[in-house]
């Protein structure tokens, strides 16, 4: 197998392990912090849009490691910085 198409083939293994992996914590995170506002607007109903807006908040910076998984599968796709050193060794 050429180095060109193994690199190629661990890219695309890694993004995607990277994608799987980096989407776990995100889901688990978010399910807990929704359960744990819907607890408490049960409990205190008249701060439910302190509550609300805390969690819409919370919510963003627990994303955003997943949206960071994301940018990471994309550059190992598509701007993957081994594909130039193997291309300009392959070519002599």
């Amino acid at each position: 197998m050429e180095s060109i198409q193994f690199i190629g083939m661990m890219s695309a293994l890694a993004a995607g392990l990277c994608m799987g992996l980096g989407a776990i914590g995100p889901a688990i995170g978010e399910g807990l912090a929704a359960a744990a506002a819907l607890r408490s607007i049960a409990q205190q109903p008249d701060e439910s849009g302190a509550i609300t807006r805390t969690l819409f908040v919370s919510m963003a910076m627990i994303e955003s490691t997943g949206i960071y998984s994301f940018v990471i599968a994309i550059i190992l796709i598509f701007a993957n910085p081994f594909w130039d050193y193997a291309v300009k060794h392959a070519a002599g």
